[in-house]
């Protein structure tokens, strides 16, 4: 279907539009749209109005729960969260995990990958693609998806992701909210039985990775229209940094690295060990949401604004691709230089700029995803039983790994008794506050003329927030003294009681 507007368009009168609740993401969240006088897109702010509050209430806890707490922020991403949190606590105890156990980790973070990135591109992002931008809204969702491409396809995609979550649960104790993970190393190992099977899965999961780009070629890829959309400047593009972790050889690495980041021409800007990145990140606040804005300190906070002079940064799928010189798995990086070679043929000469290609990126990270699955697991030092290191005085730690959806930094403060002091979280969707509100911004005004507004325009000021793969449950923190809160009491007949607020 083409992404063209075929719905009827009906004239607003008024000069605000709230979408609320925002559509197909992780958490909560709503778009408050300004129009001007003569009835176009004036002003719009991705706004999140739910507070979590992780950091706070952690505090005073035994630091050894973290890994068990913060995995809590979300049911999508707990993965992300308990293997970062691990590495934390590693620095916090001072001590390094065998060999064996990195491995480990990394063969249950490899499938953590793959069953969020599908759970992402088929449920929440696929109705844009394959039903269409446009489409009647009973239809845009996944059941309209599992429509278009057959209820064979639809099993193979649940099989793919049942298999990714199959391999954490071996691994992890728990398919979601796993426990694995402990200071120095895992908590058990893995048996030849276990081994050969998550083998198997990972033989499917690598066919599954093959038949996603398969579908992105012949739904994507092959629809002229939807190139066109892709390759828009005027809707979905803005020029910014890009920050990834990367190997020594500058190459995508999910698990360990160093922080990478590269300017809008694709020049290295910085490039630090993950323990210093209070030297180069700063966290503004706005008064009119419970997300932070991380930025370049280096730079400065410039405003909500993008190119050379901002401080903004992407994270996520592209901004990982674009910080790096590909894969070290075969298939993800022919992958990788197909689509830089495409851009190149358009005459891109630095980073991908076009915000809908995080969608091709996020497959291809899932094909990587498969190939390391396959590259533990067939690892000798998989079913070693040496897999934990004695640990020392608690301390501080910082542990970094690259989330789904972005980098993600969790930072623990404990005295010696081993009590949480101070807790500080940037998680990956809150690396991309800023971008989604340029993102959301100039979709809105790009598509929001003369008063005429439809479901599809509407949506597709959306598509540009859920091509970042949002995750809000994750991304909202305070800031004391700094976050208004009001709470509002109300009567059963709906009548106000009383309203408290802190501003």
């Amino acid at each position: 279907m083409s992404p063209k507007l075929t719905d009827q368009t009906y004239k607003s009168e008024s000069k605000r539009i709230t979408i609320d609740p925002v559509t197909r993401l992780e958490g909560h969240g709503k778009l408050e749209i300004f129009l001007d006088d003569e009835g176009n897109a004036e002003k719009t702010y991705w706004q999140i109005p739910e507070l979590r509050g992780f950091e706070k209430f952690s505090i005073g806890r035994s630091v050894d729960e973290m890994n068990k707490i913060t995995p809590r922020l979300c049911g999508v991403c707990p993965g992300a969260h308990h293997i970062c949190s691990t590495k934390a606590l590693d620095q916090v105890y001072k001590v390094e995990p065998p060999e064996a156990a990195v491995r480990l980790r990394e063969l249950f973070y490899s499938a953590h990958f793959v069953h969020s990135h599908a759970a992402h591109f088929y449920a929440l992002a696929a109705a844009d693609f394959v039903v269409g931008p446009a489409a009647p809204v009973a239809e845009r969702n996944i059941l309209g998806v599992v429509d278009k491409v057959g209820l064979e396809v639809a099993g193979k995609v649940l099989r793919g992701r049942s298999l990714a979550q199959k391999t954490q649960e071996i691994i992890g104790g728990k398919a979601t909210h796993p426990v694995c993970g402990i200071p120095g190393g895992m908590s058990k190992p893995i048996s030849e039985d276990e081994r050969a099977k998550i083998e198997g899965y990972a033989e499917e999961i690598v066919e599954f990775g093959k038949l996603t780009l398969g579908l992105l070629e012949d739904a994507v890829l092959k629809n002229e229209a939807y190139l066109d959309l892709i390759k828009d400047e005027n809707i979905y593009y803005h020029e910014t940094y890009y920050m990834g972790m990367v190997d020594k050889n500058n190459k995508v690495n999910f698990y360990d690295g160093d922080v990478r980041v590269v300017d809008p021409s694709g020049k290295e800007f910085a490039k630090f060990k993950p323990e210093d990145y209070l030297d180069h990140i700063g966290e503004h606040t706005e008064p009119w949401s419970y997300q932070k804005f991380p930025f370049l300190k280096n730079i400065g906070w410039k405003g909500i604004v993008d190119g050379p002079e901002s401080g903004i940064y992407r994270a996520a799928p592209l901004a990982r691709l674009n910080a790096s010189e590909g894969f070290t798995t075969p298939i993800a990086h022919e992958q990788y230089e197909a689509m830089m070679g495409f851009f190149k043929d358009l005459g891109v000469t630095g980073p991908i700029h076009h915000t809908l290609v995080f969608h091709w990126a996020r497959v291809i990270e899932l094909m990587h995803a498969a190939e390391k699955m396959m590259e533990c697991i067939q690892d000798p030092i998989i079913t070693s039983k040496d897999i934990k290191n004695p640990v020392g005085v608690p301390g501080e730690g910082i542990g970094v790994v690259e989330a789904p959806r972005g980098i993600l930094f969790h930072h623990y403060v404990a005295d010696e008794e081993g009590i949480v002091q101070d807790v500080n979280l940037i998680v990956g969707t809150t690396n991309n506050n800023g971008p989604i509100n340029l993102s959301v911004d100039k979709a809105a005004k790009a598509l929001i003329k003369n008063w005429q507004i439809s479901p599809g325009i509407l949506n597709q000021v959306e598509m540009a927030f859920r091509a970042y793969d949002p995750c809000n449950s994750c991304a909202t923190h305070t800031l004391p003294g700094k976050m208004p809160i009001k709470a509002v009491v109300r009567n059963a007949d709906g009548s106000l009681f009383r309203e408290l607020k802190n501003f």
